[in-house]
């Protein structure tokens, strides 16, 4: 029996070493998690060129435009089918009062926005404009509400003057404004960083701030609010279990939680376009710590919730470097390489796989603003590989998530290392499967082998996005140095693919009937 067990032992150990150093294993039927939608959501705050300058162009201008609103980025969003929009912040929802952005736009009075480069606003780009925004994008809005310097009547008035449908002094301040029925807004934010720029709250005082303003943010007939906590920074563990421990759960439908990958320090973060692969491993190295990051706020909100009915939600995250040389640096425009696109994917596959808790994201910010999906100069736009990034990724929203094992090499630099390859996996509602990897070594292919069972009758298809060098960015001048293109060299047999999956590269491969 001795002999027979060594036997068994060393012919396992033999054919675990025979096995591709890459492979990725798994099987549809055991499939549950639907990837939600908002989990590709965006945010579009008042900082810099994202609204005025960028959504919003002048009055008067000779830009493409409907009322106001510009329409080649309208086009370009809808085309990669953004399911929620942010607004009005970040740091600057906290000192927003949405009264002086309704009625006449030459009445409205003119504030100072003191977060973000201390620009005066002339509120033309309001409530009504927003909203405005969103229809044209068929897009579902996700306003902040002001906790830091607003009060509880004030977002109450709100929320009655965009859902009521009634008569009511907010309903008939909005018919008067020029919109009849109500927009019936669902999602709400009670706050942004209450821990910071929101009001340098504690845990414990937000928690009993957030139970004021959200048992005020009324529902009204069918439009009901889905109501977002203001959560933590990064590890803040703390913060989010005085949440889930000090707020009744069905007064929360989410809570968020915000973290940027930063790839030096937080003082001098680095160029968008000019670094090394020091700095490109740190940036890598800060993008993954996003997976540590969900992993345990879920297991702190599991304790309270183990049937996860309040979501995760991100609702702001990304890469944040020094802002590009000659701008203003209260403005946060930065470029976007090869590398920003790595890290969306990269983040995306973590809360794609995350899918049970994690059910919105937000990415900071659409337009002209950190890792923006968008740039523009005057008339002209460019999409950034980013964008390209949420093309090819939109296939997983609204699908079903496939579990997978994952076993991948190391890409290795000096004396520290990161999982060369991330992955995920889903089932659209008509049974095609996409498989989306990263593989963040900047030098090395990785020879992958894929194995999905009951995928023998499925054709097998892919698209990658790569360039030379990980520095490699989109310009005014070259608008499209970067964008995806065909893959040819996946091989299908059986139930398994084969493919060398490129340096620096996200394939996307398409599984179809």
């Amino acid at each position: 029996m001795k002999h027979f067990l060594t036997l068994i032992l060393t012919l396992s150990v033999v054919a675990l070493f025979a096995q591709p150093a890459n492979r990725i294993v798994a099987n549809p039927e055991y499939s549950k998690n639907i990837i939600s939608k908002h989990i590709y959501g965006h945010f579009s705050e008042h900082l810099g060129h994202c609204i005025y300058g960028g959504y919003f162009v002048d009055e008067g201008s000779t830009i493409p435009n409907t009322r106001r609103i510009r329409t080649d980025i309208v086009d370009a969003l809808k085309k990669i089918k953004i399911p929620n929009l942010r607004w009005p912040g970040g740091c600057f929802a906290d000192e927003y009062h949405w009264n002086d952005g309704i009625g006449l736009r030459s009445e409205r009075p003119k504030m100072v926005n003191t977060n973000w480069g201390g620009v005066t606003e002339d509120n033309s780009f309001g409530t009504h404009e927003f909203l405005d925004l969103c229809e044209m994008l068929g897009t579902e809005p996700y306003i902040c509400g002001n906790v830091g310097s607003g009060t509880v009547a004030e977002m109450s008035k709100w929320v009655e003057y965009l859902n009521f449908d009634g008569v009511s002094p907010m309903a008939d301040l909005r018919k008067k404004n020029g919109h009849d029925k109500p927009w019936k807004v669902r999602f709400w934010g009670v706050g942004n960083e209450n821990w910071g720029c929101g009001g340098s709250m504690t845990a414990e005082f937000y928690a009993d701030q957030y139970r004021r303003y959200a048992t005020y943010a009324r529902n009204y007939g069918d439009a009901k609010l889905m109501k977002i906590a203001g959560g933590a920074n990064s590890g803040d563990y703390h913060w989010t279990e005085t949440l889930m421990k000090n707020v009744p759960l069905n007064m929360m439908w989410g809570i968020s939680l915000h973290y940027y990958t930063i790839p030096k320090t937080w003082a001098s973060k680095g160029s968008a376009t000019a670094f090394g692969e020091d700095e490109y491993f740190s940036a890598m190295k800060s993008c993954l710590h996003m997976e540590e990051l969900v992993s345990r706020h879920s297991a702190v909100m599991d304790q309270y919730d183990p049937e996860k009915r309040v979501a995760l939600a991100v609702d702001e995250w990304g890469i944040w470097t020094d802002v590009e040389p000659g701008t203003n640096p209260g403005f946060l425009f930065q470029q976007n390489s090869l590398r920003d696109a790595l890290i969306a994917a990269s983040t995306l596959n973590i809360f794609n796989n995350h899918s049970d808790r994690v059910r919105m994201s937000n990415l900071a910010q659409t337009v002209n603003v950190l890792q923006a999906l968008i740039l523009t100069d005057k008339e002209k736009m460019l999409l950034t590989p980013t964008y390209h990034i949420y093309d090819l990724y939109q296939v997983h929203q609204e699908a079903t998530l496939i579990p997978l094992v994952l076993r991948t090499k190391d890409y290795v630099l000096g004396n520290d290392k990161l999982p060369a390859l991330n992955a995920s996996a889903s089932r659209d509602k008509d049974g095609n499967i996409h498989i989306s990897v990263v593989n963040i070594d900047p030098t090395n292919a990785q020879d992958l082998q894929i194995d999905i069972a009951g995928t023998q009758a499925l054709k097998a298809s892919a698209q990658i996005l790569t360039s030379e060098k990980y520095t490699d960015h989109n310009t005014f001048e070259k608008p499209n140095a970067l964008k995806p293109a065909p893959f040819a060299g996946t091989k299908k047999s059986g139930e398994s693919i084969s493919l060398k999956v490129p340096a620096k590269s996200v394939v996307m491969i398409t599984l179809a009937k």
